[in-house]
C-alpha cells in the first residue's frame, strides 16, 4: 500500500506489546530500500504528467513499466515459495490426492478443508490455471480468511504482465476487502495501486483506495495506524516530487500544485490526530517536527479530547490482546460498550472484528444485522452485511429469513429474492422446521407483492403455485429426509386458507384447504375446530358455522366440553327448537362417551399402578425373604463357632493359659519360651490345639475373614480436605492392591499425598477410594483421567464432594443441551474401534472428538458422539452418513441433542396414599445394619416404643437383647389367637 515503513508499522502496531520490532536485518532493508525506490520512482512519473515537461525524468531513469517490474519483483520475492525438488514418485503422489480430493469435492462441494488442502497441492505442484479455477470455486461457495486472500493476491501480482492483468488484480482485491475486515489487505491493495500511478487518473485511484481503506479500518486501535502512515507517506513522496519545480511556477500554479500538496499532508496529520490510536504521542511529535507554522490550538485539543477516548478505550483493548481466540466474551463486552456511546462507525469496526474469529457464530451476525436493519439502513451496507452472514453461516434459517426482509425492505428485484430464496433452499437446515419457517418468510413476501383488488394477477398465481409448491416440497423433500414434515398443525395450508377467505373472497378452496388440514390427524384437536368456525363465522355462512361444529363435537378428543358449548351458545343465539334439540343430544351422548371413556382409561391405569405396587412388594419381599436366608446362615456359622469355642474351654487347663492357645491357632507361631507340641504328643494335654486343626472348612473360612476384619483399617475422610481430593470410582473389584496400582496413574498429575481405598467389612475391595493431593491444581488435572481405562474397566474421577451438605451436586462432564457442531451416532456395531470410526467421519470434516458410550464395565453400547469443529460440517455430515452401513449395521446419525434429565424426587415430595408425609428412614452412624432382620415370625411381633426406637437406630447387641422363653404351648395358644 505505502512503503516499506508503512509495512513494517502495521505490523509493529497490529500487535503493540507483542515486542519490539527486529532491525538490522539485511533482508528486510534491502527490500525497504527497493519498495521507497519503487514508491518514489511512482510518484515522480505521476508528478511528470500532472505538472508538465519542467520536471525532469530521466535525471531519475525510471519509466512505468520499471516501477511496474520493480514491484512485481518486490511482491513475488516476498509471496513465492521456495523451489522444491520433487521426485517421481512424490508427484505421483500428489496427482493422486489430487485426484481424490477434485473427486471429493464433486461429491461434497461444501468441504472446507478439501477445498483448501486441494489449493495447496495445485500451488505446490505448479499448476496455475488449476489453482485458480480453484480458488474461484471456492471464494464463490465460502468466504476467504486473510491467509488464503494475500496468497491469491501475491500470485496473481507475480503473474500480471499488462493492463488488463492489473485491472483483474484490482478486482481480485476488491473481492477480497468484501469478506473481512482486513488491514494487511488494504495495506497491500494500496501498495499495488501505487505500480499503476503512471496510469491514466493513477493518482486518484491511490488516493480512492486509501480513502476506502481509512473509512474501513482507519479507526482500529491497533492496526489502523499503519493505514495513516502510509497515506500520508504516500503524500508525503508526492510532495517530495513537486518541490524541484515550484520554483519555476506561477504564484497561481505554484499554490495550485504545492500549497495544495502541503495541505494534503497537513489534513492527514490533523484527522489522524483527532481519532483515538495507539502512539499518539508520536504521531503528534512527528507533526510538530514536520510542520513549518505552529500546530493550530484546535488542532492541539482534538488531540488532548482523542487522548482522553483513548483512556477509555486502553482497558478493553488490554483485554483482547490477553485473552486467546476466539475471545467472544470479550468482543461482546466491548460492543456493549461501543453501544452505549453510540458511535456508528466505530460499533460497526467492532462488529467486523469480533466477526473475523467469530464468523461461525450466528447470534453475532444477528445481531450485527439486526443493529444495521435499525439505524444505519444504508442499502448497500445492510445487504452486504446480510450476504456475508448467510455465506459464512448458511445452516441458519434466521439469517436468511432477515436477509430476505433486508432484500424486500431495499427494493431489490424480485429475481434476486427468488434466486436468493433457492439458495436457502439448498443450504442444508439441520431441522424440518427451518425448513417451515423459510417457505413462511418467502410466502410472506409474495402475499405483499400482491394487489387483492384485482380478480386476477401475474402475482397471485404465483403466490398460489408457491403455496402448492411449498406443501409439496415439504411433503417430499423435507419428510423424506427428516421422517417429518416439520408443519404438523399445517401452519402453511392454515395461511394459505385464510388468504384465500379473507383477501380472495374464495371460501370454497378454504374449505377444502381446511378439510385436508384436518385429514392429517388434526381433528382431534379443539382448536382446530375452533380457528375453523372462527373463520366460517368471519367469512362464510350459518350453515357452515354448524356443520363444522358439529364435526367438531363427534371428533374432538382433548377439550370436547368447549366445542359443546360453542355449539350451543351459537344455537341459543341463532338456532331454531329444532336445532337447539338435536345440539343437545350431540353434545350429551358425546359427553357421556368421553366420560365412560375416561373412567374406563383411569381404572386402566389405577390397575396397572396397582400391577406395579404388587411387582414392587413381590420383589421387595423376596430381596428381605433372601437376606433372612443368609441371616440364617450366618447364625448357624456363629452358633456352630460358639460350640466349638465351650469345647475348647472344657478341655483347657485354666483361664489365663486360653488367650495363648487362640493366638497359636490363628497365627500360627507359639510365644517366645513355649514349644509347639510335637506330632507324637497326646492329643489330650495339647489345649486346643488339635480341636482346631479338626476344625471343618467352613469354620476356617470364617475365622480367615475375622482375621481380615481386624487387619483391615478404618478410612475415615476429612472434609475440610476436599478441595485436594478427588473421588475415584467404577475401578474392578477383584484389584488387589488399588493403591500401588492408582499411585502411578496419578503421581502423573503431580505430588500425592496418599490413595485411600474403601473396603467392605470382609476386607474386599469396593471399586472406589479417595486420592489426596498436596496442591488443589494438581487435583483439577487428575479430573482429566476420567474415563481412563484401569484393567479394562473405565475409571470415574470425580470431585470430592460432601453429598449432605450438597444433595443436589451432580458430576455429568458432557453437555446436555443442543450442540450443532456435534453428532449423536447409534447402531453401531459393538466391534467398532474408535479409529475406525474417525477415518469415516473425517471425509465429511475437521473431526475433533469422538466418544465411545460404554457402560460401567467398559463395554461398547453402539453409540458414539462425534464433535466437528463447526456446524456447517456437521450437518453436511449428517446428510451424508444418516443410514450408512458399518459392518452390517445400518446407524443413524443425526445433531446432539440429549433429551432433558428429569431431575430426581426430592424426600419431601414423597408422600403417603393419604397425603400425609413419608419421613426418610434414618439410621444409625453405620446405615442400614444387616443384622435388623427380626428372626421372629411376624404373627409374634408387638408394636412397643422400644421396638419403633429400634427399628430406626443401630441394631442392639445380642447380649443385650432379652428375648422371653417360650414353651410349646405358649406357641400354639399365640397361633390359635390368629
Amino acid at each position: 500500500m505505502a512503503t516499506a515503513a508503512a509495512a513494517s508499522a502495521s505490523e509493529a502496531e497490529a500487535e503493540p506489546k507483542a515486542g519490539p520490532k527486529a532491525e538490522g536485518e539485511e533482508a528486510e532493508a534491502k527490500e525497504a530500500r527497493t519498495r521507497r525506490k519503487v514508491l518514489s520512482r511512482a510518484v515522480a512519473a505521476a508528478t511528470y504528467k500532472t505538472v508538465g515537461p519542467e520536471w525532469d525524468q530521466q535525471e531519475e531513469g525510471v519509466s512505468e513499466s520499471d516501477g511496474d517490474e520493480e514491484y512485481a519483483m518486490a511482491s513475488s520475492a516476498e509471496s513465492s515459495p521456495g523451489e522444491y525438488e520433487w521426485e517421481y514418485d512424490e508427484e505421483e503422489k500428489n496427482q493422486l490426492e489430487i485426484e481424490r480430493l477434485e473427486e471429493q469435492l464433486s461429491i461434497n462441494v461444501y468441504d472446507y478443508n478439501c477445498h483448501v488442502d486441494l489449493i495447496r497441492l495445485l500451488r505446490l505442484e505448479g499448476e496455475l490455471t488449476k489453482v485458480r479455477m480453484a480458488r474461484q470455486k471456492m471464494s464463490e461457495i465460502f468466504p476467504l480468511t486473510e491467509e488464503l486472500w494475500l496468497e491469491w493476491l501475491h500470485d496473481e501480482i507475480s503473474m500480471a504482465l499488462d493492463g488488463l492483468d492489473r485491472e483483474h488484480v484490482y478486482d481480485l482485491f476488491e473481492k477480497a476487502v468484501k469478506d473481512y475486515i482486513c488491514p494487511n489487505i488494504w495495506l497491500e491493495y494500496g501498495q499495488y495501486s501505487v505500480g499503476g500511478i503512471g496510469q491514466k487518473g493513477g493518482l486518484e485511484k491511490v488516493r480512492s483506495v486509501f480513502e476506502r481503506a481509512l473509512s474501513s479500518v482507519g479507526l482500529h486501535m491497533t492496526k489502523g495506524l499503519a493505514i495513516w502512515e502510509a497515506y500520508r507517506e504516500f503524500e508525503s513522496a508526492v510532495v517530495e516530487a513537486a518541490r524541484p519545480i515550484a520554483g519555476f511556477l506561477s504564484p497561481f500554479d505554484r499554490e495550485q500544485t504545492f500549497d495544495s500538496q502541503l495541505e494534503k499532508v497537513h489534513s492527514l496529520f490533523r484527522r489522524q490526530l483527532a481519532i483515538p490510536l495507539y502512539d499518539m504521542e508520536a504521531t503528534f511529535a512527528e507533526y510538530e517536527e514536520w510542520s513549518e507554522d505552529p500546530i493550530p490550538e484546535s488542532v492541539i485539543q482534538n488531540y488532548n479530547k482523542a487522548l482522553q477516548q483513548l483512556e477509555k478505550y486502553k482497558p478493553y483493548e488490554e483485554t483482547l490482546l490477553q485473552a486467546e481466540a476466539p475471545r467472544l466474551a470479550e468482543y461482546q463486552a466491548y460492543i456493549d460498550f461501543e453501544m452505549k456511546i453510540g458511535d456508528p462507525a466505530r460499533i460497526q469496526l467492532i462488529f467486523e472484528r469480533a466477526l473475523v474469529e467469530n464468523c461461525l457464530v450466528p447470534d453475532l451476525w444477528i445481531r450485527y444485522s439486526q443493529y444495521l436493519d435499525r439505524q444505519l439502513k444504508v442499502k448497500d451496507l445492510v445487504l452486504s452485511v446480510h450476504s456475508r452472514a448467510v455465506r459464512n453461516c448458511p445452516w441458519t434459517v434466521a439469517l436468511w429469513s432477515r436477509y430476505l426482509l433486508a432484500m424486500e425492505r431495499h427494493g431489490v428485484d424480485h429475481r434476486v429474492i427468488s434466486v436468493t430464496f433457492e439458495k436457502a433452499l439448498s443450504a442444508g437446515f439441520i431441522q424440518a422446521t427451518d425448513y417451515v419457517e423459510i417457505w413462511q418468510a418467502y410466502l410472506d413476501y409474495l402475499r405483499r407483492r400482491v394487489d387483492f383488488k384485482q380478480d386476477s394477477s401475474k402475482e397471485l398465481e404465483e403466490l398460489r403455485s408457491a403455496f402448492a409448491r411449498a406443501l409439496e416440497y415439504l411433503k417430499q423433500e423435507v419428510e423424506e429426509r427428516f421422517s417429518e414434515s416439520g408443519d404438523p398443525s399445517c401452519l402453511i395450508m392454515q395461511n394459505w386458507a385464510r388468504i384465500e377467505a379473507r383477501l380472495c373472497n374464495n371460501m370454497q378452496k378454504a374449505r377444502e384447504l381446511w378439510d385436508s388440514i384436518m385429514t392429517k390427524g388434526n381433528a382431534k384437536y379443539a382448536n382446530m375446530w375452533l380457528e375453523y368456525y372462527n373463520l366460517e363465522r368471519a367469512h362464510g355462512d350459518t350453515q357452515h358455522c354448524r356443520k363444522a361444529l358439529h364435526r367438531a363435537v363427534q371428533c374432538t378428543s382433548d377439550y370436547p366440553e368447549h366445542v359443546c358449548e360453542v355449539l350451543l351458545t351459537m344455537e341459543r343465539t341463532e338456532g331454531t327448537l329444532e336445532d337447539w334439540d338435536i345440539a343437545v343430544q350431540k353434545t350429551e351422548t358425546r359427553l357421556a362417551r368421553v366420560n365412560e371413556q375416561r373412567i374406563k382409561a383411569a381404572e386402566k391405569e389405577a390397575a396397572l399402578a396397582q400391577q406395579e405396587e404388587e411387582k414392587a412388594e413381590q420383589r421387595k419381599r423376596a430381596r428381605a425373604e433372601k437376606k433372612a436366608l443368609k441371616k440364617k446362615k450366618t447364625a448357624r456359622g456363629l452358633d456352630k463357632s460358639r460350640a466349638g469355642e465351650d469345647e475348647e474351654e472344657e478341655w483347657g487347663d485354666d483361664e489365663e493359659e486360653q488367650p495363648s492357645k487362640r493366638r497359636r491357632v490363628e497365627n500360627s507361631v507359639p510365644p517366645a519360651g513355649e514349644a509347639e507340641p510335637g506330632p507324637e504328643a497326646d492329643p489330650g494335654l495339647s489345649g486346643s490345639s488339635a480341636p482346631a486343626a479338626a476344625e471343618p472348612p467352613s469354620e476356617q473360612k470364617e475365622q480367615r475373614a475375622a482375621a481380615r476384619r481386624r487387619d483391615v483399617p478404618k478410612v475415615l475422610h476429612d472434609s475440610s480436605k476436599d478441595g485436594v481430593t478427588v473421588f475415584v470410582s467404577n475401578l474392578p473389584y477383584g484389584l488387589r492392591e488399588p493403591a500401588a496400582t492408582l499411585r502411578p496413574l496419578f503421581e502423573a498429575c503431580g505430588d500425592v499425598v496418599e490413595v485411600r481405598p474403601i473396603f467392605s467389612n470382609r476386607g474386599d475391595f469396593r471399586g472406589y477410594c479417595y486420592v489426596e493431593f498436596k496442591e488443589e491444581a494438581v487435583a483439577l488435572r487428575a479430573l482429566e483421567l476420567d474415563r481412563q481405562t484401569v484393567e479394562g474397566r473405565p475409571m470415574f474421577v470425580s470431585p470430592c464432594v460432601d453429598k449432605s451438605k450438597n444433595p443436589d451436586f451432580k458430576v455429568f462432564r458432557y453437555s446436555t443441551a443442543l450442540e450443532k457442531h456435534k453428532l449423536f451416532v447409534s447402531g453401531l456395531p459393538f466391534s467398532c474401534t474408535k479409529e475406525e470410526l474417525e477415518e469415516i467421519c473425517k471425509a465429511h470434516g475437521t473431526v475433533k472428538d469422538i466418544r465411545l458410550v460404554t457402560n460401567r464395565a467398559g463395554k461398547p453400547k453402539g453409540l458414539a458422539y462425534v464433535e466437528y469443529e463447526n456446524e456447517s460440517q456437521a450437518s453436511q455430515a449428517v446428510l451424508k452418513m444418516d443410514g450408512m452401513t458399518i459392518k452390517e449395521n445400518v446407524i443413524k446419525v443425526a445433531i446432539s441433542n440429549p433429551p432433558q434429565r428429569k431431575a430426581p424426587e426430592k424426600p419431601e415430595a414423597r408422600k403417603a396414599p393419604g397425603g400425609a408425609m413419608v419421613p426418610r428412614q434414618i439410621y444409625g452412624a453405620r446405615g442400614k445394619g444387616r443384622t435388623q432382620l427380626s428372626l421372629l415370625p411376624r404373627a409374634l411381633h408387638r408394636p412397643s416404643a422400644t421396638a419403633a426406637q429400634a427399628e430406626n437406630g443401630p441394631a442392639p447387641p445380642p447380649a443385650a437383647t432379652e428375648v422371653p422363653k417360650m414353651s410349646n404351648a405358649d406357641f400354639a395358644k399365640l397361633l390359635l389367637r390368629k
